[in-house]
């Protein structure tokens, strides 16, 4: 190819020679730019000549030119001072080396080499400077990257927020050198107002130093996201080199400790750096170069529990995508010899948790969850208590019910009252609300809207009831609670939300009901179980799957799980004291056939004592609740 060249009005040609790659064996004082000097005359006769074609396909002919504008550029660039290249001379300018034109810039200060004070200054002598010396690459390196060169950044990942936090980097460092020899100085005890014996004695209190870095830590929060890790990090190395020194008394201050605030501080740094790790958008090799930043402190002792807090898998690492994508199920790899084992701090934990529910990534967290290992297993179980929850977002309500019901371990055996009823009205309604969550406990105390979960149909009453009795066999706080049993009753007395009375079944139908429920009350007063186990008895035949007869599901579906559940309620009857009562039975209000008969089976005793239980509770309370059951037909 041909050089890319220029002619100018005296005859001259500018020719541009390619030497950037680091690989082109030139020397310094070979000139990028070159002029060379014709004849106008000679470039005439030529363009008047006749050439063999042969000739023309071979040489280049200038049928323009015109006076070539210098561009900036390095001293040892410049076209028009020659430059004579040395490895670190720094004593004097060689040869020539402090001509400059006006584009000549500085190689280390990157400024115009008119304003660089170093240009020929006796030891630095930043006239010398180039590219093609080591030398001077590091002191470029070390004068554009400043503080931040500890980082092992490069020139190429600077930017001006990055310039701008090193800049606040260096003010901060000055004012806490300075505050932090005040505080080693200490204060005698007058200055506290405090009566001592001895008042010569000093007090080493370190609170003005903790509030001058946490206001340099929301300066931080205010940066751009790499500027402001930076500036965390930063501040983490200054001020955990800071010793503890014992004075003579001890302030209540919680602050007034260095060590106490040291862990405070460098709990605050750690927090938000992992949450930048998991939540921004940081480039692999940039996060690498603050975890290995990171790794070259010197923790103290009360800070050694902290030392591997940033050791954050990326997105892409190839166990975490693993498991995600459901092609590991264990959460450990082998590689070459090497077990890899899927183990992240609960506050990793916890962020992407938060983050995959914000995508709506339902099924590949719940993987997550499935196998991460954790330092804190007690908030882990609560983080994977919410897989049916997810599983719900995802639309999977058969995958819901058994995450409910694992064999080992269920999560529907440590329900509240007010959880059970969250996930009665998701599996009922096929609505959820939409937010993000960590813990069991705020899925019932939110103001999120209720919306239609994409996909899915509300279950069936027969799985509904499934589901309630289920729950009720292993989680005694459900099986107990008034409203629990109130909000079953309702859907059970008003299949598909209708308001009207279900028919009163035959005779027989009510006769078989009552003898199966009378033959458990039986065995539930000989060898005196808990109720719930006496319901499992009743509901289930193997296991937790529950049984609904066929017969009784085709002849009378409703009442079928009508008289169920009002049989279960029997039993809960019989196990301990019901209140309130008058919300559970007044939901019998269009089924009053069901109260009678769940009196008739009811040992008279109990009978006679429940009855009692709820007139005293009519008494107690203004108004009356049931009237269509407070009446002698009933009774």
């Amino acid at each position: 190819t041909f050089p890319m060249c220029t002619a100018v009005d005296s005859g001259d040609i500018i020719i541009l020679s390619d030497d950037d790659e680091e690989d082109h064996e030139l020397s310094c004082s070979e000139a990028s730019v070159l002029i060379v000097e014709v004849e106008v005359e000679d470039v005439k006769k030529k363009n008047d000549s006749v050439l063999p074609p042969s000739s023309l396909d071979e040489d280049l002919v200038v049928t323009f030119s015109r006076r070539a504008e210098v561009l900036p550029h390095a001293r040892y660039d410049c076209p028009i001072h020659p430059f004579t290249a040395t490895d670190c001379e720094t004593g004097a300018p060689a040869d020539k080396n402090q001509l400059i034109c006006d584009q000549c810039f500085c190689y280390i200060c990157d400024k115009l080499a008119s304003s660089c004070v170093m240009w020929i200054y006796s030891g630095v002598c930043h006239c010398n400077s180039h590219k093609r010396s080591n030398f001077w690459n590091n002191l470029r390196n070390s004068t554009l990257l400043g503080g931040l060169k500890t980082f092992n950044f490069t020139l190429s990942e600077m930017d001006a927020h990055l310039r701008h936090a090193e800049m606040m980097l260096q003010s901060f460092r000055q004012e806490l050198s300075a505050r932090f020899s005040s505080f080693l100085k200490g204060k005698t005890v007058e200055g506290f107002d405090l009566s001592r014996s001895n008042q010569k004695c000093l007090i080493f209190d370190y609170t003005s130093v903790y509030e001058f870095v946490s206001s340099f830590l929301n300066k931080a929060d205010k940066q751009d996201g790499r500027a402001a890790a930076v500036m965390r990090l930063g501040a983490a190395e200054d001020f955990i080199r800071h010793c503890p020194v014992t004075g003579t008394f001890i302030l209540q201050s919680p602050m007034a400790n260095v060590a106490e605030a040291k862990v405070v501080l460098l709990q605050r740094v750690i927090s938000s750096l992992q949450r930048q790790m998991v939540m921004s958008a940081f480039m692999p090799e940039f996060t690498q170069k603050l975890q290995d930043f990171y790794k070259r402190f010197h923790f103290p002792a009360e800070l050694k529990s902290m030392r591997n807090s940033l050791c954050v898998r990326p997105w892409d690492d190839v166990l975490l995508v693993s498991v995600l994508k459901g092609q590991n199920v264990t959460g450990i790899r082998k590689d070459k010899g090497k077990r890899d084992v899927l183990f992240e701090q609960i506050s990793v934990v916890l962020l992407r948790t938060e983050v995959l529910q914000r995508q709506h990534r339902y099924r590949e967290l719940c993987r997550y969850l499935r196998v991460v290992q954790t330092d804190d297993s007690t908030l882990l179980q609560q983080v994977q208590d919410l897989v049916p929850f997810f599983m719900c977002m995802e639309g999977d309500f058969t995958s819901a019910l058994q995450s409910l019901f694992p064999p080992v371990n269920a999560p529907a055996s440590r329900f509240t009252p007010h959880l059970f009823l969250f996930y009665l009205r998701i599996f009922r309604t096929g609505t959820a609300p939409k937010l993000a969550v960590c813990r069991p406990v705020e899925l019932c105390h939110t103001d999120a809207a209720w919306e239609p979960i994409k996909g899915v149909l509300p279950l069936t009453q027969v799985l509904l009831v499934k589901f309630a009795l289920r729950v009720q066999r292993i989680c005694p706080a459900v099986f107990t609670d008034s409203q629990c049993w109130t909000s079953l009753l309702t859907v059970v007395n008003t299949p598909h939300g209708s308001l009207t009375a279900l028919p009163v079944p035959s005779p027989q139908f009510l006769l078989v009901f009552e003898v199966i429920f009378i033959l458990h009350i039986l065995s539930f007063l000989s060898a005196l179980q808990e109720a719930k186990d006496v319901v499992n008895s009743i509901l289930c035949e193997q296991g937790s799957n529950i049984q609904i007869p066929r017969f009784f599901q085709e002849v009378y579906p409703h009442q079928a799980l009508l008289l169920l559940v009002t049989g279960a309620l029997g039993l809960r009857i019989l196990n301990a004291a019901l209140r309130p009562a008058l919300h559970v039975l007044n939901t019998f209000k269009d089924n009053v056939w069901a109260v009678e008969w769940l009196w008739d089976y009811l040992p008279p005793e109990r009978l006679r004592s429940f009855l009692q239980e709820i007139t005293q509770e009519v008494e107690n309370t203004a108004g009356v609740w049931a009237p269509c059951l407070y009446n002698e037909s009933v009774y």
